[in-house]
C-alpha cells in the first residue's frame, strides 16, 4: 500500500468518527461521546478510534471544528455574496432561523447545546466553545454596526445590543424546537426578528 493511499484511507476513517460523533453529540452532549461506543458502531478497535485523536478531549474539540465547519456551510455561505449591512443581517438570521427549521442536527443548534454543557466547567472545551460564540456575536455586531451607519436602523441602534438581542430569538426558537416541538417556532423568531429589522 502507498504512503498516499494510506494517509487517504487514515483521512476518511477520521472524517467517518467525526461524522458519526457530530451525531451523537449533536443529540446526546460532547459528553456522551466515548470511545468504546464509537468503536461499536464504527466496527473499529478501541485504539483504532483514540489514535486518530490522542486523547476524548481531542476529539471532543476535533468535534465542535467539524460541527462549526457543518454551520459555516449552512449559514454563512449563502449569505456571503449578499451585500453587507442589514441585507446580510437579515439573510444571516434567516439562515439560522432555517437551520434549527431544518434540524441540520438532530439536537438543535449543537453550539448551544454545548454551551449549556460546559459554561460552568474551565477547560478547553468550553474556551472553544466560548471562541465559537464570540465570533459569531461579532459577525451579528459587525453586520449591525454597518446597517447602523448606513442609517438602516432607527437612530440610537446600539450594534451589540441589538446582536445580543437577535442571539436571544434565536436561542428561544432553539429551546421551542427541541424542548416544545413546538413547530411555530421558526415563524415566531422570524417575526420577532422582523420587528427588529424591518420587513
Amino acid at each position: 500500500m502507498s504512503p498516499r493511499h494510506s494517509a487517504a484511507e487514515a483521512m476518511q476513517t477520521r472524517d467517518a468518527i467525526l461524522d458519526r460523533s457530530v451525531a451523537i453529540a449533536s443529540a446526546e452532549g460532547l459528553e456522551g461521546l466515548t470511545i468504546g461506543r464509537l468503536a461499536a458502531e464504527l466496527g473499529m478497535s478501541k485504539s483504532g478510534v483514540i489514535g486518530h485523536f490522542g486523547s476524548k478531549e481531542a476529539l471532543q474539540l476535533a468535534v465542535l471544528d467539524r460541527a462549526g465547519e457543518v454551520f459555516r456551510t449552512e449559514v454563512w455561505e449563502p449569505v456571503r455574496a449578499t451585500p453587507p449591512g442589514l441585507p446580510r443581517l437579515r439573510a444571516l438570521c434567516e439562515e439560522w432561523i432555517s437551520y434549527l427549521e431544518r434540524g441540520v442536527f438532530p439536537g438543535g443548534c449543537f453550539f448551544v447545546a454545548a454551551a449549556h454543557e460546559f459554561d460552568g466547567r474551565p477547560g478547553a472545551v468550553r474556551d472553544a466553545v466560548e471562541a465559537r460564540f464570540d465570533a459569531w456575536r461579532g459577525r451579528l455586531v459587525k453586520e449591525a454596526g454597518r446597517a447602523a451607519e448606513a442609517g438602516d436602523l432607527p437612530d440610537g441602534t446600539e450594534p451589540e445590543q441589538l446582536a445580543f438581542e437577535l442571539m436571544g430569538v434565536v436561542m428561544a426558537a432553539n429551546h421551542a424546537v427541541q424542548l416544545h416541538r413546538d413547530p411555530q417556532a421558526p415563524a415566531r423568531a422570524r417575526r420577532a426578528v422582523r420587528a427588529k429589522l424591518g420587513a
